[in-house]
């Protein structure tokens, strides 16, 4: 029985993952982190990290990036695997992320759902066919009008998996307002829409002479996230330092 703690337990994710593991045979939440204590929960809730005295095996993160710090301070310490579902981290956070999996395991993935995972090597495989062919790249990633960073991240994954594919030659265009010029063609654009209740949106569009080819991911409900992590939890229970993501866990 994989023993997980919750950081984030009492947030919409962390609520959801603590009722997947409910019906789990291999796991069990046995105590959650989350500065919010006004919610009964069935396992001890701590409002730090380091107040914690609860043994586990894993660590699921669905927190904040200011909370990440000290978390990775703590799995470090304890040498605690940690699946870390935050995003919009700094670039000072990422760079300690990679310094953290020198010392302990860590799964890091902007999505956590199969389909998302799949779509970033079928990115690849079109990308290495398409741009050379003079298609243009363009993303759009819809999310609910609560979600405070922006791009996404997991449209950044998106974005880094086709230009990765094409040696990183690609530059990012975020705004198209402030400048007056065509667009060039080694660019990818990204664009963010806020609004609603939409759970997660991604389309990555070429674009070519008289013909347009759409790769596109929709999720109608964080459950799928959910699932993930609580699999990836499971897969990095026990793995030696470094780092990891979802290709592991679904053997991409």
């Amino acid at each position: 029985m994989i023993k997980i703690l919750m950081h984030g337990c009492n947030g919409k994710m962390g609520r959801m993952i603590t009722e997947i593991v409910k019906s789990d045979e291999n796991a069990e939440i046995t105590a959650g982190i989350d500065t919010y204590t006004g919610t009964e929960n069935e396992y001890p809730v701590f409002e730090s990290v380091d107040q914690c005295d609860v043994d586990v095996d894993v660590v699921i993160d669905f927190s904040n990036a200011a909370a990440v710090d000290s978390l990775l301070d703590y799995c470090v310490e304890k040498k605690l695997p940690v699946v870390l579902c935050t995003t919009g981290l700094s670039g000072d956070q990422l760079r300690k992320v990679d310094e953290a999996s020198e010392k302990t395991a860590i799964l890091k993935s902007a999505n956590m759902s199969l389909g998302v995972n799949l779509l970033l090597k079928l990115l690849q495989d079109a990308a290495k066919v398409l741009a050379p062919s003079g298609f243009d790249v363009e993303l759009v990633e819809k999310h609910h009008n609560q979600k405070v960073d922006a791009p996404s991240g997991t449209a950044l994954a998106l974005a880094d998996a086709v230009n990765g594919a094409l040696n990183g030659e690609y530059h990012y265009v975020y705004d198209r307002s402030q400048v007056r010029q065509k667009r060039e063609k080694k660019e990818i654009g990204i664009s963010a829409v806020r609004g609603g209740t939409i759970v997660g949106e991604h389309e990555v569009i070429f674009a070519g002479t008289d013909e347009v080819i759409e790769f596109k991911h929709t999720a109608f409900s964080r459950s799928v996230f959910g699932k993930g992590a609580v699999e990836a939890a499971k897969f990095l229970a026990g793995k030696t330092s470094g780092m990891y993501d979802m290709s592991d866990v679904i053997g991409l």
